[in-house]
């Protein structure tokens, strides 16, 4: 399942050079690591494959996308230089919260819609 991450993740963020996908890989871990320990009792990976490949690669991506400096930057000027680090891009927040939306039916915590 790792693998299946790791290809997706590689093939949404365009990377392609070497420590770049070194770290995008470690994210991929974490991420397949933190979703499996949330899934529901009696479900597994391969029971919401797709989803959970997609979910994972997302949340991986958002990690790896707050490493780049050049993009989480809350303030830049350009006399005396001053650089000062944001909280997170938009970008990130909006991969992360698609990934909780797509897992939400097959993990114990969050929330999700059901039938009654």
């Amino acid at each position: 399942m790792m693998e299946q991450v790791f290809a997706q993740a590689k093939l949404l963020s365009g990377v392609e050079d070497e420590q770049q996908l070194a770290l995008l890989r470690i994210f991929c871990q974490a991420a397949v690591t933190a979703l499996t320990a949330r899934l529901r009792d009696g479900l597994t990976t391969a029971d919401c494959a797709a989803d959970f490949i997609a979910s994972a690669s997302l949340f991986a991506l958002a990690a790896f996308s707050e490493t780049d400096p050049t993009t989480n930057c809350q303030q830049i000027q350009l006399g005396d230089v001053t650089v000062r680090p944001g909280s997170g891009s938009a970008a990130a927040k909006c991969l992360r919260y698609q990934a909780e939306m797509m897992m939400s039916p097959y993990c114990t915590d969050g929330f999700s819609f059901r039938g009654v």
